[in-house]
């Protein structure tokens, strides 16, 4: 009986929504503004920023999670690679892994800049399960007198242009009319002129060039890992490059000024680029940034994610001279005194139109505990992008792997480090034993149940609660009717006493009410 009465209840509040919210059905994915309706379907949300939150009470807190580091995965060690590989790009083709990057070596011996053992590379690995990588013999190119190796793309001319292929950034294009000849991409820099070359290959292993004259020419100094994807929320290509604020160019070079900074443009084919836009952040300083390692993430295509790396240069002290390796960061000084002085470490950014992003300013991935290898100039260079993979603990989830690099001009070649983090495990709402709330914006959603991905400790606890757009109570969906969430899971059904019908608010404007004890709270996603 009490069930019946408290399904009347939920549908003559649906009426009622349904004169009050008809015009919920009009908003947009984008939206998140005060006193708008956002949208969301049946995709996941995380919170990894603030967008769909209205207020967070009592101890609730937005917190960040540093990735945890694992086992060497690659060691930059051939002849062709050196000591200075890096730039990777990582994904997940069907059931392989592809993983591209640059070879290059450097040093600083006798004082100067030493980049001249051979020319820069795009080099190929693969893998079965993202952890176990293999350099397959391409027998594509030549390298003294040899084409066993694994180089994929190589430097030189091209026609009137020369090509680097020591920047490259290589994604299997989602776009869905993409021809059979051009299913992976590639950018790779130009020099003189200065711009971006993109390439296309069927297979990911044969390329060649899209383009006669560079792409973006004269937009930025390229200097870096340069990346370019399909999004298929605004279902056109995007493209993310390094600049200087107040660098200038010519048809020859790129001279810089200002700090390092992050450009976007976007495109319908690759080759045409629309206006440029400098990314902007919220509440976050002018931090020189290098890479950025943007992209939409798998899980939840709608929030693009990246981990630019933070570089800064803190000179000389006592500190900087306690640090691994002060043999070698005097000598990489004499070259350049930031060689020896300056620190890189990623940080983490998510943004739902892909100029403007929320910024941790907090570092995502550390320098870590001091060891050969690590806190120096080049360490931390995140891998493009984040790829699922099978966890070490039999019968648990699949977790999230990311890849960054240390021992970058050091001993015989730098080396690639995976690391882990749960899915969609980013940042999380956490509240401790004293408990804490948050009220989301009002949303629209589709399909009949509420999934949470979390974690709570044996005492702790979510409960959930289901409001209308002016945050009255919908009958049915009160917390004291709602069935604690406890436990760790990635994918977790909340459910309600008396088997109330929420398939039936569907399409109606409500909002989200979590209250927390001694639990994270990842994401939450509507499903049928």
């Amino acid at each position: 009986m009490n069930g019946m009465y408290t399904k009347l209840g939920t549908v003559l509040l649906v009426l009622l929504l349904s004169v009050t919210t008809a015009w919920a059905d009009e908003a947009t994915r984008d939206t998140g503004a005060p006193g708008e309706v956002t949208s969301i379907g049946s995709r996941r949300e995380l919170f990894i920023d603030n967008q769909l939150i209205e207020t967070m009470t009592g101890n609730t807190q937005q917190r960040l999670h540093n990735p945890v580091p694992r086992e060497v995965v690659l060691m930059h060690d051939e002849a062709w690679e050196g000591t200075g590989s890096g730039y990777h790009s990582i994904f997940k083709d069907g059931d392989l892994y592809r993983m591209y990057y640059k070879a290059w070596h450097i040093d600083t011996t006798g004082g100067t800049l030493n980049t001249s053992r051979h020319p820069l590379y795009c080099c190929y690995a693969e893998s079965d399960d993202g952890i176990h990588w293999r350099k397959p013999n391409l027998g594509l190119y030549d390298f003294e007198g040899s084409k066993d190796n694994n180089i994929t793309i190589t430097s030189g001319p091209l026609g009137p242009l020369q090509v680097d292929a020591g920047h490259p950034a290589v994604f299997k294009d989602e776009n869905p009319d993409v021809p059979a000849d051009a299913q992976y991409k590639a950018i790779v820099r130009s020099e003189k002129p200065n711009g971006l070359l993109p390439f296309k290959s069927p297979d990911g292993i044969h390329w060649s060039p899209m383009t006669d004259a560079p792409i973006l020419h004269g937009l930025g100094a390229f200097d870096s890992q340069n990346l370019a994807f399909w999004d298929p929320n605004i279902k056109k290509y995007r493209a993310y490059w390094r600049i200087f604020t107040e660098g200038v160019t010519n048809d020859e070079e790129w001279k810089p000024g200002g700090y390092r900074a992050i450009r976007t443009a976007v495109s319908d084919d690759l080759i045409t680029w629309g206006p440029h836009t400098d990314l902007s952040y919220e509440d976050s300083p002018n931090d020189e940034l290098y890479t950025n390692q943007i992209k939409p993430y798998h899980r939840a295509p709608h929030l693009l994610i990246g981990f630019p790396t933070r570089y800064i240069d803190r000179g000389w002290s006592d500190s900087m001279r306690a640090l691994p390796d002060l043999e070698g960061r005097e000598a990489r000084a004499v070259a350049s005194e930031r060689y020896g002085t300056a620190l890189t470490e990623v940080l983490l950014m998510a943004s739902r139109d892909g100029k403007h992003f929320k910024r941790w300013n907090e570092a995502f991935i550390t320098p870590g505990i001091e060891r050969p290898g690590t806190w120096h100039y080049g360490q931390q260079y995140m891998g493009w992008h984040v790829v699922e993979t099978p966890s070490s603990l039999p019968g648990a989830p699949n977790e999230l792997s990311l890849y960054a690099v240390e021992a970058y001009w050091h001993g015989p070649g730098s080396a690639l480090r995976r690391y882990t983090l749960r899915l969609d495990g980013f940042t999380s709402l956490y509240a401790p034993m004293e408990g804490g709330e948050v009220l989301t914006k009002p949303i629209v959603f589709e399909g009949d149940a509420l999934h949470l991905n979390f974690a709570s400790s044996a005492a702790g606890e979510i409960l959930v609660e289901l409001q209308d757009e002016d945050g009255r109570t919908v009958p049915g969906f009160s917390l004291g009717e709602c069935n604690a969430v406890f436990g760790d899971a990635v994918d977790r059904k909340v459910t309600w006493k008396g088997d109330a019908d929420l398939g039936a608010l569907a399409g109606h404007a409500i909002r989200i009410r979590f209250t927390l004890k001694d639990a994270h709270l990842y994401a939450y996603r509507f499903t049928n």
